[in-house]
């Protein structure tokens, strides 16, 4: 299914604008998605997710991790173990409480997430690079706009 590429009148209805702009940006968020799974390695996007997670915000317990992924607990726990095995994430004991678990990105995780980015930027370069003259002014004149949506 193609995205609709009718002009949008400029006294559309809220409610229009939002309904287009939420499916608009929720085909390209999966586009580029794919995109960064392409590479042929073991992520899944909850994995890559998690993986971005963990550096953002590592080293994180298991439960932190799960809540900040809104997932369950044993789900993260599958994800951390695959990251693991792949030589993304490793888990330590905590020094001072033996029971708490922390999960810390390695080496190799932080490659993982730097080509994933990179074949993010790459793509969505080619798009934009594939527009006219006139389609970037209005995404460069959009940007701000959009950029203010996500700002409360």
């Amino acid at each position: 299914m193609t995205a609709p590429t009718t002009p949008v009148p400029t006294d559309a209805a809220p409610e229009v604008l939002a309904a287009r702009l939420r499916l608009a940006n929720a085909r390209l968020a999966r586009r580029v998605r794919q995109e960064a799974l392409s590479g042929g390695d073991d992520l899944t996007a909850s994995r890559l997710a998690a993986l971005a997670t963990i550096d953002a915000l590592g080293p994180i317990t298991l439960g932190e991790l799960a809540a900040e992924e809104q997932v369950q607990p044993p789900s993260m726990t599958r994800i951390v173990a695959r990251l693991e095995e792949n030589g993304l994430a490793i888990r330590e004991v905590d020094e001072r409480d033996r029971r708490i678990v922390r999960v810390q990105i390695t080496p190799a995780g932080r490659r993982t997430l730097e080509t994933s980015r990179t074949r993010k930027a790459a793509f969505l370069a080619q798009r934009v690079a594939r527009l006219s003259p006139e389609a970037r002014a209005v995404l460069a004149d959009a940007l701000p706009v959009l950029e203010a949506l996500i700002d409360d």
